[in-house]
């Protein structure tokens, strides 16, 4: 495998990369309603003629090619979702959905998934062992990579790679970070019971307003007095809401909050101390607490190895000055998580800034757009990953 060789090919087809994803980002569905996306994702593995099975978790594929060494599979991530944001971009590819955008970049990531594909099947190059794309639904809302999974997505696979554009990077630049790089989240539902009676009157009644008060002082020392200083753990809780008229005191409050942590045991140690807080904080007012937990991803944990393969590769083709190593871990979520929960793989960035171009607005924002180059180089590095992967095996 040589890089010239690569990047020659790669770059021959970044017209098509091009017309691809703004044909993606034209048409943005949101998850589990991405049926046009799917049919085209599948529409491009039929002309380049690679097997497929589509609707795992209703709108995902999976595709395969056979390499040299069929007792080795790496696996490569897209996620293929939309945002409910409206398209606020003047350009020939902006949103014909309306209110749907693609303001996360999955539209790029999708992309270059094919690009790799392409690069293997259009030029009859066997790769050195099995490949397995997986095309995601839904990984902004209810999340597509544990289902999928559950449906045998990574059955025999060695390892797994991801990426996702980088809006604070400048294109030509790769972000990578070892270890923990996005953070577990729980949404946190608590109800405070108490008793109702005149406001003139508390000590009728058990005040669930002011049992709620204490147990959110309590709950905020579980990241002060409970978690390591040296780890990370974030407890908020966004709405409180209860009673129904200023002289009467409320019998009940709810609260909602969510729990954000990047070490699986520090999530155990802070679930297990809010479960305390919210039950017995109440009993010494005279109330009672109940606290339900639904549970939203695990944390992105990368692996070593793979993370060193990412770096290599970003060095040798495009220099180790374009390398950003992040220090600090991003208390947001990303479901690629599941990926490497148990199998060896890692995530890591791509840079779509341009400020010439004026692309240079945040995700998750209608004005949100990538630097285009970045697409070939995308391909270029989860091309380079595949053989690195197993070579290293």
């Amino acid at each position: 495998m040589e890089i010239i060789d690569i990047k020659t090919l790669v770059e021959n087809e970044k017209q098509w990369l091009v017309d691809v994803r703004r044909d993606l980002h034209k048409h943005p569905e949101l998850g589990q309603q991405e049926f046009r996306t799917m049919n085209k994702i599948c529409e491009y593995l039929d002309e380049m003629g690679v097997s497929y099975r589509k609707e795992v978790f209703k709108t995902g594929v999976i595709a395969e090619i056979k390499g040299e060494n069929s007792e080795y599979t790496v696996g490569i991530r897209a996620d293929i979702d939309a945002l409910p944001i409206i398209d606020r971009k003047s350009c020939s590819y902006a949103s014909e959905n309306q209110g749907v955008c693609h303001a996360c970049g999955h539209d790029a990531h999708t992309t270059i998934a094919l690009g790799v594909i392409r690069y293997f099947a259009k030029n009859k190059i066997v790769p050195p062992c099995n490949l397995r794309f997986f095309f995601q639904p839904a990984e902004e809302t209810v999340g597509g990579a544990k289902p999928m999974i559950e449906e045998g997505a990574l059955k025999d696979v060695n390892c797994v790679f991801g990426l996702h554009v980088d809006e604070d990077l400048p294109t030509g630049d790769i972000g990578i970070k070892y270890g923990a790089m996005n953070a577990s989240s729980d949404t946190l539902k608590i109800n405070i019971y108490g008793k109702s009676c005149h406001g003139a009157y508390p000590s009728g009644g058990v005040d669930a307003i002011l049992v709620a008060s204490h147990v959110m002082i309590a709950l905020q020392s579980i990241v002060s007095r409970n978690c390591d200083a040296r780890e990370s753990a974030v407890v908020t809780i966004g709405t409180i809401k209860g009673g129904t008229q200023g002289n009467i005191i409320a019998d009940k409050v709810e609260l909602v909050g969510t729990l954000r942590t990047l070490n699986p045991k520090v999530r155990a140690m802070a679930l297990e101390r809010i479960e305390e807080i919210v039950t017995n904080v109440p009993k010494g007012f005279g109330g009672k607490g109940e606290f339900i937990r639904e549970p939203g991803y695990t944390a992105l944990i990368n692996h070593n190895k793979e993370v060193d393969i990412i770096k290599e590769n970003a060095t040798k083709l495009l220099g180790a000055e374009r390398i950003y190593e992040r220090k600090v871990a991003n208390m947001g979520v990303e479901d690629f998580a599941y990926f490497i929960e148990n199998t060896p793989g890692a995530f890591f960035t791509l840079g779509v800034k341009n400020v010439e171009k004026g692309i240079d607005n945040p995700a998750h924002n209608g004005l949100f757009d990538i630097d285009e180059d970045a697409l070939p180089i995308g391909v270029e590095m989860q091309i380079m990953n595949i053989y690195s992967a197993y070579n290293k095996r």
